[in-house]
């Protein structure tokens, strides 16, 4: 069974590159090739640009994903999935919801009489986004003036909010590092890369706490010191003070935070406890 979805509106612009079938969309050998080393052999990214309208999109690509996978996807999804609608159905319902995510151009899908044979889906570039490892605000980087460090106070707590907003849809990301959250110019969040998103039925706090320490972890300790990271927790968490129950939870945070940087040991410039 095949499934093939556009975007009315980028119907032409995908059509002028020859992208009007699932089959050429695994033909197609334009654009930057933005596949890593630690990417899955089944999987490929792709940017490329069209004229209609003008803007930049990414291609994921999934071929013959391991049957494992897919049997996970389908465990969390609670149906038969394909790996690359897990991500849209994702984004669409997050959206939705008031989580901004990035905007779903096309996507298609081949199933076989059981497993999936190949599936992708084409986003949309966020206008005037950056993820936050890649480049934070200027004010974390000029001098700690009481100006630059009330905007920091500001921002740290507008995250949090955000990442909160997302928890409290009953989705769990399981790759919430700060390389997946994007700010754009006015100030808005963004949250990428959601091929994992899911609404667990079952242990959503652990998911929580493990998403919490993907963000603890990947957050440089020459930007976020530990009273930012406690100005973060608090926000999240909706209150001024700390109560007695939050240290076991900040205590699984850190555990797991700790775990993460055991197998992640190249990235040293990270810290490993709130």
């Amino acid at each position: 069974m095949t499934k093939f979805f556009v975007e009315s509106a980028y119907k032409e612009g995908l059509e002028q590159l020859g992208l009007a079938s699932i089959d050429a969309v695994f033909s197609f050998q334009a654009g930057k090739n933005l596949s890593k080393d630690n990417l899955a052999a089944h999987r490929s990214r792709v940017e490329f640009q069209i004229g209609s309208p003008s803007t930049t999109l990414f291609l994921k690509r999934y071929y013959r994903p391991p049957i494992w996978t897919q049997l996970k996807n389908w465990l969390a999804a609670k149906k038969r999935t394909s790996c690359a609608f897990a991500e849209t159905e994702a984004a669409q319902k997050l959206a939705a919801l008031g989580v901004n995510t990035p905007k779903v151009v096309a996507w298609g899908e081949h199933l076989g009489v059981l497993f999936e044979k190949c599936s992708f889906v084409i986003i949309e570039k966020i206008p005037d986004g950056e993820s936050l490892e890649r480049r934070l605000p200027d004010f974390f980087n000029g001098l700690a003036t009481p100006e630059n460090l009330k905007m920091r106070r500001r921002f740290i707590e507008q995250l949090a909010l955000f990442v909160r907003k997302f928890h409290d849809t009953g989705f769990c990301h399981r790759d919430l590092y700060l390389c997946h959250i994007f700010s754009t110019g006015d100030g808005r969040f963004c949250l990428i890369d959601l091929a994992r998103a899911f609404q667990p039925v079952c242990f959503r706090n652990r998911y929580r706490v493990k998403d919490l320490a993907q963000l603890n972890y990947s957050a440089p300790v020459r930007y976020f010191s530990r009273t930012d990271r406690m100005r973060f927790y608090l926000a999240y968490m909706g209150r001024l003070n700390l109560m007695p129950k939050d240290k076991g939870f900040i205590g699984k945070i850190i555990r797991k935070t700790g775990r993460i940087a055991h197998h992640d040991v190249k990235r040293t410039d990270y810290n490993t406890a709130l």
